[in-house]
């Protein structure tokens, strides 16, 4: 019976999300690109993550943006093999109509990628994701390693703004 129970679970169980082959079309910004499906030009956003903007109409280039992109950029112009994956959880297209999924590059998942290297931070979760727990860990080591941290850029800047009147007064 309780062989019998797994099998049963293992049916009604998706573990196969719906994905697709892309190919490369061209960069947007960190969290955004262009692919190539079916000879149709499509704009995929990467499920489940946020990275710094580079081209928003309001915010304009916010800190790593650039280097978000560049990262996001490099990975998807080399690939050899690109898959969006679809996430039961969540919608296939934005309001944006833009494709959401989870993005492997050479069978590597990218928005994990782009958080190990402090490039991206987990957000807009409007479901339980198939890979949240996963992306959660990464940015946890990432924020334990400081990566791309520029707190310390402040500390100096407000540092120096504080020294500058003293010297002055000192030279006076």
């Amino acid at each position: 019976i309780v062989f019998i129970f797994i099998i049963c679970l293992l049916f009604i169980t998706n573990t196969n999300a719906e994905s697709i082959n892309l190919k490369f079309s061209k960069c947007i910004d960190g969290d955004t690109a262009e692919f190539i499906y079916n000879e149709e030009t499509i704009k995929v956003r990467m499920l489940a993550i946020d990275t710094p903007e580079t081209v928003h109409p309001t915010k304009g280039e916010e800190p790593f943006g650039k280097e978000a992109s560049e990262y996001t950029c490099n990975k998807i112009t080399n690939a050899k093999k690109i898959i969006l994956e679809f996430d039961d959880n969540s919608e296939k297209v934005d309001k944006y109509d833009r494709y959401l999924g989870w993005i492997f590059v050479d069978d590597s998942l990218l928005q994990k990628k782009l958080i190990e290297n402090g490039l991206a931070k987990v957000a807009y979760l409007y479901g339980n994701y198939k890979y949240t727990e996963e992306l959660q860990k990464a940015e946890k080591i990432a924020q334990e390693k400081k990566l791309n941290d520029y707190s310390w850029i402040i500390f100096i800047v407000l540092s120096i703004i504080v020294l500058i009147p003293c010297i002055i007064k000192k030279e006076a």
